[in-house]
């Protein structure tokens, strides 16, 4: 299968290296419109380096593009690579309006090509984890969810996050991660009550879902963090709690028996104990969806509840009211 990567910062230098390691897989070329970024890009991947969206297309023949730009760009590649017939994979959130989201499913549909929408936290081992966990009802009836996301603040690099206007701000680009987990868990929210304070670097957020089963969540996102990133859940059900947190993850350590070498030391691997981390889980599992035809973890309607829910969190904020989802 021949992929083509839209985008080439953060999250395109990050999806590109998961493309060119996965067997079935060709990565025939990178964009972006800064030459540089584009040719870095390429040389570290050897793949092709393209400044311009319809040659690369034209040229490289990509089955799928994957979308990494900057939330205010997705509608228009989204749009104009279903007119071309080709598959796409979006990175979050999936637009900036409901109207924008809902344009951009309906063109796919009526094109005959598939979107998938890039939640990974879903990939995340703790976070599947959890998930099947109440699932099963390990701590009975969930009841109440903890969540924390929080890091620098990515305006420091790219100032298009710090404008809310095309970004969506810390709700929308951050928080939606969690938006989407709880909601995974409790099913849609039927109302939110968030505040949103930003100052001199910092993006904080604070919001409170309720669910019709009567389950709450309370999401807390920061940009501006001074700290390493870090991420917290604390899933609390009528049979007792699971717990995360990434600053008390312990790294997986192996110990190999070396009779030649014996000085050499553990091989750790850090962060997380899986073989391939969440983005290749992610695109991974995207491929086998095209491939055989299912529906993916995250579905087009979960993608846009989330975008609804976090933009309810924004309206919340600004108006310093709840806001009931319809």
């Amino acid at each position: 299968m021949k992929i083509a990567v839209i985008g080439c910062g953060t999250m395109g230098r990050t999806h590109g290296a998961e493309w060119i390691r996965m067997p079935g897989i060709k990565l025939v070329g990178v964009c972006d419109m800064q030459e540089e970024a584009a040719r870095a890009l390429a040389g570290r991947l050897e793949t092709k380096a393209f400044s311009d969206f319809d040659q690369m297309v034209s040229e490289a023949c990509p089955e799928v593009l994957d979308i990494c730009l900057p939330t205010h760009m997705h509608k228009e590649f989204v749009l104009r690579a279903a007119r071309l017939g080709k598959h796409i994979i979006c990175e979050k959130p999936f637009a900036l309006s409901l109207e924008e989201a809902d344009e951009m499913a309906a063109v796919c549909e009526q094109q005959g090509v598939r979107l998938f929408i890039g939640h990974v936290v879903r990939f995340f081992p703790s976070y599947t984890d959890i998930r099947c966990k109440a699932a099963d009802g390990v701590v009975g009836k969930p009841g109440v969810l903890h969540t924390r996301r929080m890091g620098g603040n990515p305006g420091v690099a790219k100032t298009w996050y710090t404008n809310s206007e095309i970004s969506g701000g810390v709700i929308l680009d951050l928080m939606i991660h969690d938006i989407d987990f709880a909601q995974s868990i409790f099913g849609k929210a039927v109302s939110v009550y968030a505040m949103n304070r930003r100052h001199e670097g910092l993006d904080y957020a604070l919001a409170t879902l309720r669910f019709e089963n009567g389950g709450i969540a309370h999401l807390e996102g920061y940009w501006g963090f001074p700290g390493p990133f870090t991420t917290s859940v604390e899933l609390a059900g009528s049979g007792g709690v699971i717990r995360f947190n990434s600053e008390e993850a312990v790294s997986l350590k192996m110990f190999k028996v070396n009779n030649d070498l014996p000085e050499t030391p553990a091989l750790t691997l850090p962060k997380s104990p899986s073989m391939y981390n969440p983005y290749y889980l992610e695109l991974a599992h995207f491929v086998e969806c095209l491939q055989t035809g299912a529906e993916p973890d995250i579905t087009i309607a979960d993608a846009r509840s989330a975008l609804q829910t976090g933009l309810a969190a924004i309206e919340s904020a600004a108006t310093g009211r709840p806001v009931r989802i319809q």
